[in-house]
């Protein structure tokens, strides 16, 4: 083990802490019994560069598959492309109404204590994205969200904005190894909201687009064909879409396909979502027991905590940092 596991090993004994080290354990043990993991992105973690340690577990096999939210697909790509011309602000809680339009004047998007510049990001992937549509409806051709973000990589068309080491990039690492992605929801991003436009003004056709029912479709095949006898491990770093849409996949395959298939195989999540009344994002584990996504004997995890500094954690924990 590396300095990062053994400090972790070492010190994160009770509580939370012991939460992460166990979840890394059983994480590790998962993997290297043969068992395919999936990771989903919720939050911003592509904007809190999570690609420094993603896309190493990515490239070294620790990561058979992403679901994410619209907006993580797009965001690492822009880190990739105008990291330098990010700001940061420190200060962000004792921003006044003026300043965060002081912001907005300036063309800069805040995510918390970061902004995204809309011109170097957003509008320099407009451009290339929106060719690769149009190509796609003049051939009649129709893909998935993140099959075009693949594309965008693969060409080399933005590789004169790399701005980043691509190493450091999970969406780079994932397109390499044409990893199996679910982007539930895409529709609500950024490029998601540019599709739209530009499907209003007629330069892009419908069709070119692949919609969330497909990518269902297209999970339960993936899951069947890679997830062996003992079904995929699923990593879940924050709440909402990106991790309720996949885990789902169990029970339609169960109960509306009446096709036996192994439960999710380990569970882990990252989240600060208190537990609560009605919460998704903050269900206890075991509730999805009665849903058929989890066995009663499947590995279950819950690090409540800031996920921008535990998933980090983790992975370093499982690389053998």
């Amino acid at each position: 083990m590396g300095p990062i596991s053994q400090f972790i090993t070492h010190h994160y004994r009770h509580f939370n802490a012991a939460s992460l080290m166990d979840a890394a354990r059983a994480y590790v043990d998962h993997v290297e019994s043969g068992k395919p993991m999936l990771v989903s992105l919720a939050g911003a973690m592509s904007t809190a560069e999570l690609g420094l340690s993603l896309a190493e577990m990515i490239r070294q096999g620790k990561v058979q598959a992403i679901s994410c939210t619209g907006a993580n697909l797009e965001e690492d790509l822009y880190n990739l492309v105008a990291h330098d011309h990010y700001e940061r602000v420190p200060h962000y809680r004792n921003l006044s109404d003026e300043a965060e339009q002081e912001l907005l004047d300036r063309h800069l998007n805040r995510v918390t204590d970061t902004c995204i510049p809309e011109e170097e990001a957003i509008r320099r992937i407009e451009g290339a994205i929106v060719d690769l549509w149009q190509s796609a409806g003049r051939d009649g051709n129709s893909f998935f969200p993140h099959e075009y973000f693949f594309e965008l990589i693969r060409s080399g068309v933005l590789e004169q904005y790399y701005q980043i080491d691509p190493k450091d990039s999970w969406l780079v690492a994932a397109a390499e190894k044409n990893l199996p992605m679910v982007v539930p929801g895409w529709e609500d991003s950024t490029t998601g909201n540019i599709f739209a436009a530009h499907m209003i003004t007629g330069d892009v056709e419908r069709q070119v687009m692949k919609s969330g029912v497909d990518y269902m479709v297209s999970m339960a095949e993936w899951y069947q064909r890679d997830g062996g006898k003992h079904g995929f491990g699923f990593f879940q770093i924050g709440g909402g879409i990106a991790g309720d849409f996949p885990i789902c996949v169990v029970p339609m395959l169960e109960q509306d396909l009446e096709k036996p298939v192994p439960k999710w195989s380990y569970f882990c999540q990252i989240s600060d979502s208190t537990t609560s009344y009605g919460s998704y994002s903050g269900a206890v584990p075991n509730e999805k027991i009665t849903w058929g996504k989890l066995a009663v004997d499947t590995p279950r995890f819950i690090v409540e905590s800031d996920a921008s500094i535990v998933a980090p954690l983790i992975f370093a924990y499982v690389l053998g940092w």
